[in-house]
Order: C-alpha cells, then sequence, then structure tokens
C-alpha cells in the first residue's frame, strides 16, 4: 500500500510560557499544505523488516527514523509481522513542516489499514504521540488550534482554499534548541483561533511566529525571504515553526525560482 504523508504549516506560533518539566507551551493553528512525500510498506515475504529511503537525504540511522518507530510501536502493540518499507523523501527536514511526523502518522494509519486492525482515530493519536508532540495532529489531518506542548488538538473550521502559496526554504538549518535559546514566552492578546479567522490581509500585525525574534537575527537569509514576500505584495508571510522555511499567501503566482535561485521551492493554489 502506498500513502502520500504531506506537510503542514504554522500559522501563527505564540510561546506562551516554559514548564516545570523543561517544554514550552504554544499556542499555533497546524494547517495541512499538499507538499508530499511518498511512503510505501508491503508484507516482506522473506520475514525480515528494512526500510530503504531516497529522494532527498536523512541525517543518522534508518533504525531512528519516525516511521521505523510507528512500525515497531505497532508491532509491539498488535504482533505485525516483517515489513519492507519504502519512502521517497520530498519534504525538507529541519524546516519546521512537520515532515518527518507526517510520515510517522501516514505509517500509523496504512499499517492499521493494511493489516485490518480497526485501531480508532483517538489510539492512533495515543500511538502518534509518542513519537512526537506534533504527530497526532496527522492522523485526521486537519486544520487545528494547537496548544499544550504542540498535542492538545482543537478543530478548527479554517480553509485557506484558493490562495496562491509560496514556500520557500534556504539552506539554513535551525535547531529546535537554538529557536528556543532567546524565545521570550509572553501570553496572547487574542487567541489564534479568533485571529485566524480573519482577513488574511489583516493578519501582518496579529498572527506572528514569535520564533523569528530569535531566528532571525543569526539567519539574515531567513529574514530576508521573509522580506521579500512582502516586497512581491505577499497578503501575509511567516516562517513556519522553528524554521527555516518561509512561506506566504499571494493572489496570484510569483517567478519563485527568479526570486529565490539555489533555494528550495513549492507553490500551488491551495
Amino acid at each position: 500500500m502506498i500513502v502520500f504523508p504531506n506537510a503542514k504549516i504554522n500559522v501563527g506560533l505564540n510561546i506562551t510560557g516554559k514548564r516545570a518539566d523543561g517544554y514550552h507551551n504554544i499556542e499555533s493553528v497546524f494547517y495541512p499544505i499538499p507538499l508530499k512525500d511518498v511512503l510505501e510498506i508491503v508484507v516482506a515475504d522473506d520475514g525480515v523488516t528494512e526500510m530503504k529511503i531516497s529522494g532527498l537525504s536523512i541525517d543518522g540511522d534508518v533504525s531512528d527514523n519516525s516511521v521505523m518507530k510507528a512500525y515497531h510501536l505497532m508491532k509491539e502493540q498488535y504482533g505485525l509481522p516483517a515489513v519492507k518499507i519504502y519512502l521517497e523523501k520530498i519534504i525538507p527536514f529541519g524546516a519546521g513542516l512537520g515532515g518527518g511526523s507526517a510520515d510517522a502518522s501516514f505509517a500509523i494509519r496504512l499499517l492499521n489499514d493494511l493489516f485490518n486492525l480497526g485501531i480508532s482515530i483517538s489510539d492512533m493519536e495515543s500511538i502518534a504521540a509518542k513519537i512526537g508532540a506534533d504527530c497526532p495532529f496527522f492522523i485526521q489531518n486537519k486544520p487545528a488550534y494547537v496548544t499544550g506542548i504542540g498535542d492538545e488538538l482543537h478543530p478548527l473550521e479554517f480553509s485557506l482554499d484558493g490562495v496562491s502559496f509560496l514556500l520557500v526554504k534556504p539552506d539554513d538549518f535551525i535547531s529546535t534548541k537554538e529557536a528556543y535559546s532567546k524565545v521570550k514566552p509572553k501570553k496572547s492578546v487574542l487567541p489564534l483561533s479568533e485571529m485566524v479567522v480573519k482577513p488574511i490581509a489583516e493578519w501582518k500585525e496579529n498572527v506572528v511566529n514569535d520564533f523569528e525574534e530569535s531566528v532571525f537575527p543569526g539567519h539574515p537569509t531567513v529574514k530576508r525571504i521573509k522580506e521579500m514576500m512582502y516586497e512581491q505584495d505577499a497578503l501575509y508571510a511567516s516562517m513556519s515553526g522553528s524554521g527555516s522555511s518561509v512561506f506566504g499567501f499571494f493572489k496570484q503566482k510569483v517567478d519563485a525560482e527568479s526570486l529565490f535561485p539555489g533555494m528550495f521551492t513549492f507553490q500551488q493554489k491551495l
């Protein structure tokens, strides 16, 4: 069976406080976008579980891949047989797009279907949460207002259908530790869930990503991408997650390849 795990963007990201366990509480809106990896899982005739990755290269051992973690959690709980896993990476990693989390959650959904396990959505979300805080989002894969450490999902009637979307990913790598190192938690004046239902043209001053304040000084290229999007009359532009990708919404398509040569770009009407 083959599935196509998609990325997500953060429409706004507020760091609202630091917890006693060392993590931070956040407030964000997760929105799925049509940039997708390709994931195939089949039963292993030889009884040996293997994973092969093509496309973008991924650092680290295959055994540590989020898809393998999902498989082993499912195997432990449901006694799955050996499988062959094939993953083609298209979603850039270290980009604030949740690609690895999407791969894991889509693997859970695929294994549920492949072996007719009949697992409920809530149980699949519980399994996904053991892999990463934002993994449960990709089980239902619908717009959501997100709180807690990114694991508390609140369905949100919110659509960007018809908007021209541009994503740009420079070579900059921004670790989560770096992004959090200089961020200053603060309470939101209004919940993002109320702000994003307003016209996109009103978002610029009110829908912000708090990580930009700590990331932009050390990564001027990321900051410049956002500025260039507004120079091209973006309705709204922002870094996604802790970066380094930046997205913008436009009334019409822009010449991304000329504007951002040598960078990863993805452009499509949502």
